[in-house]
């Protein structure tokens, strides 16, 4: 790992120029708006491994359906699933609204300002609890996350392989300049936007940048190489599978998953992999009107979309009948959107 050797105002002066460009270039994001405490947590918890494109709509409607913590922790949890649908990676929504009831329960319906006991919180880590401290109450605290990592690794020429020694040194730079800042929440809000939007991982914007006279790793050309990759994730895999649309007097019938390690508590269309069977569900399928392409974590699903007539009532107890219109209330996989306008498109040409 590269040596980093820095006088003592250096922090201050580069805390400055980051200030000074994210006051100026910032963009005009919901949750920057009014900062308070749960808009920020919600906020964050959105962005986990999701775009900021993708949130924004998310984050609007969660906000209008629980404007207040305490909105969030009296809900229902189909409810939350249900504002979380399309989102992805429902354990988020889930140690929410956990936590939502813990601080209702145990803090008065604030969120603890204290480090160690917001860590508490279920879905809470070291990351959040910066981020939401900083930002909302000014505590001097850093925050890496992805894009972070990526700028400070570039700023200060930190090279080596992932792992926990440059984890530290990286967090231990993060803290130099929120101390050194005087606005934390803003300096940390600056080093995730430069490495969203200038700092890229393929093709930085090095010319626009505000650091450029002090990165360390432009000034020897290695702004490309820096920081070095992660290890190889799992290997993706193809799951074949067909999705059974059974409608019954204007009614659609749906599956819950019991499934704790992956959408657990969703509805869904019924699912049958090639050989297999649905929770001994008798249908019988008509012929494909579409293939569906979707990514979970490594999984890459190719879901063909059949009509179906059911020969006999279901036997699990996991299935029931539902208005199309009631959709919108029941926590649903995006795939159960695909294949209704893969079903309504086929109905429009004649096909089905």
């Amino acid at each position: 790992m590269g040596a980093v050797a820095e006088d003592r105002g250096a922090p201050r002066r580069t805390a400055g120029l980051l200030l000074e460009w994210y006051r100026r270039s910032r963009r005009d994001l919901p949750w920057r708006r009014r900062p308070t405490p749960y808009r920020v947590w919600v906020s964050e918890v959105m962005l986990q491994q999701t775009t900021v494109r993708a949130v924004v709509p998310y984050y609007v409607r969660f906000l209008r359906l629980f404007p207040t913590l305490r909105a969030l922790a009296g809900a229902r949890p189909a409810a939350v699933l249900a504002a979380w649908s399309g989102l992805g990676y429902y354990r988020r929504a889930r140690n929410l609204h956990r936590a939502a009831r813990t601080i209702v329960r145990e803090h008065g319906g604030r969120f603890p300002r204290r480090l160690e006991t917001a860590l508490t919180l279920p879905g809470v880590g070291r990351y959040t609890a910066g981020a939401i401290l900083s930002i909302a109450f000014g505590e001097p605290l850093p925050v890496v996350d992805g894009n972070v990592a990526r700028v400070l690794s570039r700023l200060y020429l930190l090279e080596g392989p992932p792992g926990a020694a440059r984890d530290r040194r990286t967090w231990s730079l993060a803290a130099d300049l929120t101390a050194a800042s005087g606005a934390p929440g803003d300096l940390n809000q600056a080093l995730m936007e430069l490495g969203a939007t200038v700092c890229v991982p393929r093709d930085p914007g090095c010319p626009v940048c505000p650091l450029r006279r002090r990165c360390r790793a432009r000034a020897v050309g290695a702004q490309r190489r820096v920081p070095a990759p992660p290890p190889k994730s799992r290997p993706p895999v193809t799951v074949r599978a067909d999705l059974a649309v059974v409608t019954r007097r204007g009614r659609l019938l749906l599956r819950r998953r019991q499934d704790p390690a992956l959408m657990h508590g969703l509805w869904e269309l019924p699912m049958l992999t090639p050989g297999g069977a649905s929770d001994g569900l008798r249908i019988e399928l008509g012929a494909p009107i579409a293939t569906l392409r979707h990514s979970i974590t490594y999984r890459r699903l190719r879901l063909r979309v059949r009509p179906a007539r059911l020969l006999s009532e279901p036997r699990h107890g996991s299935y029931r009948w539902f208005r199309r219109s009631d959709l919108h209330r029941l926590g649903t996989s995006s795939i159960v959107a695909k294949a209704l306008a893969a079903l309504d498109a086929a109905a429009r040409d004649g096909r089905v």
